[in-house]
């Protein structure tokens, strides 16, 4: 299968791993409407590629991802009509497709990994992280409900009384600290990110049966699933509502304007 139509992501295919590299480095790969959807499809594409057998998903540059792009939020409250949201079957299933590819993906974070970008970081079956990357879910912090996936992946990774403490603050959890936790694989030094990830990778690949590690994939993420059709829905639900509050207005305003926010509840 070729994927040179993708704009914002470069697909590369070799030796049955395709890495997909998320190719926004100069705003740290803050995913915008376009980009959003690119993610969305890639996965469905690479489920029907019988060439692949495993996945390495980063990002170019110095960051994994650092979540919805602060800008396209402000250029949708002042313009909503030209800056739609998407439909709520997308983000829920950015986030499915990748807990579904009947491939193990292998996630190398190579710096920060925020928002959205955290949660795709946590769906992959895999997670090698450079030793000074940091993992976030700052929803909150503009004034959005925790959505993509937080409120299924955090729980799932690190137990529910840690995952409320982060996705409650928006506070950031070192690789190093995520690695003791379990919450991913390794973590490692920076320049071993993308070696680590193609020799697992090349592991599976070289070593294992497909078919044995796409059932057993399959089997264990029953578990993933479960908690993401009881809570995805939800979820999404409730961020789009915490989309039209003043407080969200007043948390993108404050952040761009690097001010103090002044919150209402409202």
């Amino acid at each position: 299968m070729d994927y040179g139509h993708y704009k914002h992501l470069i697909v590369e295919k070799k030796d049955k791993i395709a890495t997909v590299t998320m190719n926004h480095p100069d705003t740290l790969n803050a995913i915008t409407f376009e980009m959003h959807r690119e993610i969305t499809r890639i996965f469905e594409e690479l489920a029907w590629d019988d060439d692949v057998w495993a996945v390495i998903f980063t990002g170019a540059g110095k960051a994994f991802c650092v979540g919805g792009d602060i800008q396209w939020f402000k250029r949708r409250l002042e313009d909503p009509g030209n800056n739609p949201l998407p439909p709520i079957e997308e983000p829920i299933n950015i986030i499915r497709n990748i807990v579904e590819l009947p491939r193990p993906v292998i996630a190398a974070v190579n710096g920060p990994a925020v928002g959205l970008g955290a949660s795709l970081a946590l769906s992959c079956d895999i997670i090698i992280a450079s030793e000074k990357a940091r993992i976030s879910d700052p929803h909150v912090r503009v004034g959005i409900s925790a959505g993509d996936g937080g409120c299924v992946m955090w729980p799932l990774l690190m137990g529910m009384a840690k995952a409320k403490e982060y996705l409650f603050t928006g506070d950031p959890i070192s690789a190093v600290d995520a690695a003791k936790m379990g919450m991913i694989n390794k973590a490692v030094p920076p320049e071993q990110v993308m070696p680590e990830a193609r020799a697992f990778a090349t592991r599976l690949v070289s070593e294992v049966p497909p078919l044995a590690i796409k059932y057993t994939k399959m089997a264990i993420n029953k578990i993933v699933l479960e908690r993401l059709n009881l809570v995805l829905p939800t979820s999404f639900a409730l961020q789009m509502t915490t989309f039209n509050t003043n407080d969200h207005v007043e948390a993108v305003n404050a952040f761009l304007e690097k001010r103090t926010p002044n919150y209402t509840g409202t």
